[in-house]
């Protein structure tokens, strides 16, 4: 009959007791509510565990109550594979060296990351997976129950609408031959009917209180879920700064070091713009005037400035990491050095600070 009477209000054959428009929009905040949250769950979930068979893993452990076996960060397997490297190839040669700093920096990084996950999951996936699976469910039930009262309220205001029209109808047409009067009966009807009425709607505007004060508790959910947005940006705020401090300490780390390939590249320019010039007067690196040092008609090339370099005097030029500049070299020079030129300035730079274009 309820079904009957559902399809009856949807065609809007049948009379529903409507909520007012608080109460519906209280619904309407929940609802959207909890799709946001869903959305935000599932998003933040790919963000911390992108490799989805570990999220099933993960979720099949936590609903079996076991603790999931600890498993590396990608940060850490990459660090661990640079050292292992490093050591096989020879922690004294240049590559084996640089690669065990990598991979040190590599785990560092790791392990900020991990505690960036914990933290997350902690502070603020666990509340909003609380209140999808528990005070989103309670909200749910409460909901059915008071929409199946409200079909059970609508039912007995049809009832009585009918038992009052038949009422109607027998007291404008009288049987005086019955025995017992049909007004008598239906009249009796239609007051059963009036006292389920009554029953149902006490049933129902019960329902609607419990119901409200739960639709009205996503205020709360909100106040605690901004404070846990809150404490999810402060950790990823620490870890990226985490981050940016070991790239910072590996930069400065790596540049102490000559880079292998640079100079090995470096030192072919100079052999081969040595060759072009053909063999000269040696000249002192001490006694060379930069200001009489001619470009060579062959043999200059574009180089990138890698890090930034301060002129210890008038014979050196200062370089700014990332600019172009054109090199060359002159005969008798230290292997070291260059000479660099940038527009109508001129001067000695150091082949570790430079990369050499092609």
């Amino acid at each position: 009959y309820e079904f009957g009477l559902f399809t009856e209000e949807k065609l809007g054959q049948a009379e529903k007791t409507e909520l007012d428009a608080h109460f519906e929009n209280l619904m309407s905040r929940a609802d959207c509510t909890k799709l946001w949250t869903e959305k935000i769950f599932r998003q933040t979930e790919v963000l911390l565990q992108p490799n989805p068979s570990a999220r099933i893993e993960e979720f099949l452990y936590e609903k079996l109550d076991m603790k999931a076996p600890s498993r590396a960060t990608n940060g850490e397997l990459l660090g661990q594979y640079m050292q292992d490297a490093g050591k096989e190839l020879g922690a004294g040669t240049p590559y084996g060296n640089t690669l065990m700093i990598v991979g040190e920096c590599e785990s560092r990084l790791g392990a900020a990351e991990r505690e960036f996950l914990q933290t997350s999951a902690i502070s603020f996936l666990a509340p909003l997976r609380n209140f999808l699976e528990g005070d989103w469910r309670t909200i749910s039930k409460e909901r059915r129950l008071l929409e199946n009262l409200r079909l059970d309220l609508d039912a007995c205001k049809a009832r009585v609408k009918k038992a009052k029209a038949a009422e109607a109808k027998a007291a404008a047409a009288p049987d005086f031959q019955d025995t017992r009067p049909r007004n008598y009966v239906l009249s009796a009807s239609a007051s059963a009917a009036e006292h389920e009425l009554r029953v149902a709607q006490t049933e129902f505007d019960r329902q609607a209180e419990v119901t409200r004060l739960l639709l009205e508790g996503i205020s709360s959910t909100h106040v605690n879920h901004l404070r846990c947005l809150h404490e999810f940006v402060e950790a990823q705020a620490a870890f990226y700064k985490h981050c940016h401090h070991h790239m910072q300490e590996l930069q400065k780390e790596l540049s102490r070091f000559p880079n292998a390939f640079t100079l090995n590249a470096a030192n072919a320019a100079v052999s081969t713009a040595s060759a072009s010039e053909g063999a000269g007067s040696p000249t002192e690196a001490d006694t060379l005037k930069i200001e009489e040092v001619q470009a060579p008609a062959t043999g200059t090339r574009k180089a990138k400035v890698l890090y930034d370099y301060d002129a210890a005097d008038s014979s050196e030029l200062s370089l700014l990491a990332d600019e172009l500049i054109t090199v060359y070299t002159v005969p008798g020079m230290d292997s070291d050095w260059l000479i660099g030129e940038r527009g109508n300035q001129k001067g000695k730079v150091p082949v570790t600070y430079l990369e050499l274009l092609s």
